[in-house]
């Protein structure tokens, strides 16, 4: 069933993004925040906008209007208000998700991007495209920390659930 491995997909992205966040706390504020060849010119920036991004497509999943941010902006400056942050969407996500259904999975959702074109897409796709694009943005945290003196974690699915 669909709904199960998108349940796992939601515990992974928390278990995932608790290994990455405790990485990114032992850098300092300024490691952080240093601009580096990256889309989001930064760790902190790129955490930021996975945050940006999971609340407008969670938004767009609990059907709820939103405002759609800049894909770049800074919710947040405060390394520690990030974190809580996080917590708070991956609490989100998972609840979400655990209480989905094939009904929802089957269906479509019609929003509106970023660039205001309006699309009607598969809810499955949607969803899938929301755990591959979190997957992406930590693959860029990943080799940003390559950058600095500490190691990036093991996010690999297998290593994360194995026992």
């Amino acid at each position: 069933m669909m709904t199960t491995y998108f349940q796992m997909l939601a515990r992974y992205n928390t278990l995932a993004n608790r290994r990455l966040y405790g990485v990114c706390a032992r850098l300092s504020d300024q490691e952080r925040k240093q601009t580096r060849p990256a889309f989001f010119k930064s760790i902190h920036g790129t955490l930021n906008h996975l945050i940006v991004s999971d609340r407008v497509w969670m938004g767009r999943f609990e059907g709820q209007p939103i405002d759609s941010p800049q894909k770049d902006e800074i919710l947040y400056d405060d390394f520690d208000q990030l974190w809580g942050a996080r917590i708070e969407e991956d609490d989100r996500i998972e609840k979400f998700f655990s209480s989905i259904t094939e009904e929802f999975l089957s269906g479509k959702i019609k929003y509106r991007d970023m660039e205001g074109r309006t699309h009607n897409d598969p809810v499955t796709l949607l969803v899938s495209h929301f755990f591959n694009k979190q997957t992406h943005h930590r693959g860029q945290i990943h080799d940003l920390l390559m950058q600095t003196e500490v190691a990036p974690p093991i996010l690999d699915l297998h290593r994360i659930f194995r026992p």
